[in-house]
């Protein structure tokens, strides 16, 4: 391959990252920051205000409800069939990112110690932040009680972990080294890309996910591995999600 040729390659690569980006997280990141722009504007305080993120659609259909829910997960997941295509294209699979089931009990111990050790932290920061007046009051969902609630929230947190690990853990990283940079920039532009993603949360969802994303990107250069950050966002996903629809109103620590 000549040096032309290399670094049209590096173009090409580079180009395909930012329309991968563009058409998902980097989307959400520049809509988040609109939102906590437009939070700051209102005059109230981020702790007076809340922000949803699974919410109800049309609260007194149910099964149009549930129809919306389940077609808003399914379109969710386009740019991680995105992202595989383009890394079947280049001849590396979802396996070159490390996701693929090569190891699954040592992806399963790691994901687990991951989400037990990230979630906790995160909520005390989370709460910390609130009570600081750093943060809006995050409502992980308010969906109406149906039989179909619970399962939709497990379907919700297994999406955002998907999305959001498969597209800008592994794959951005990835495709970062590929084109030239070195690990410490790719870790920490996908770690401020998640931390973008969350402003709309306020300034503590946006720190707290970005020391989130340094830890899982530093992680995820020595394990080579995406599997196992799937499974920890998956599960603290989950806890958040069915945690929050059993305790609210029933405890008194919970904004």
């Amino acid at each position: 391959m000549t040096s032309d040729a290399h670094r049209l390659d590096r173009r090409t690569l580079a180009a395909e990252v930012a329309l991968v980006l563009l058409v998902s997280l980097g989307a959400s990141a520049i809509r988040a920051l609109l939102y906590l722009l437009k939070s700051l504007a209102s005059g109230q305080s981020l702790s007076a205000q809340s922000a949803t993120i699974v919410t109800s659609f049309t609260p007194n259909q149910p099964w149009l409800d549930l129809t919306y829910q389940l077609v808003q997960i399914g379109l969710a997941l386009v740019p991680v069939l995105l992202v595989a295509h383009l890394l079947r294209r280049s001849g590396e699979g979802l396996r070159g990112i490390g996701f693929d089931g090569s190891q699954p009990g040592r992806d399963a111990v790691r994901g687990i110690v991951l989400a037990a050790v990230v979630g906790g932290t995160g909520l005390a920061f989370y709460l910390a932040m609130y009570a600081a007046g750093l943060n809006l009051r995050v409502v992980p969902a308010s969906l109406e009680d149906a039989w179909w609630s619970l399962p939709v929230l497990i379907l919700a947190a297994l999406e955002n972990a998907l999305l959001e690990e498969v597209v800008v853990l592994g794959y951005l990283i990835h495709r970062l080294r590929q084109v030239g940079w070195g690990s410490k920039s790719a870790i920490l532009t996908s770690a401020l890309i998640r931390g973008g993603y969350h402003l709309y949360q306020g300034f503590g969802g946006f720190l707290g996910n970005l020391v989130m994303g340094l830890l899982f990107g530093w992680l995820f250069t020595r394990w080579r591995r995406t599997v196992p950050f799937v499974i920890a966002h998956a599960l603290i996903d989950i806890v958040a999600f069915v945690g929050y629809a059993v305790l609210r109103g029933h405890v008194d620590w919970l904004p």
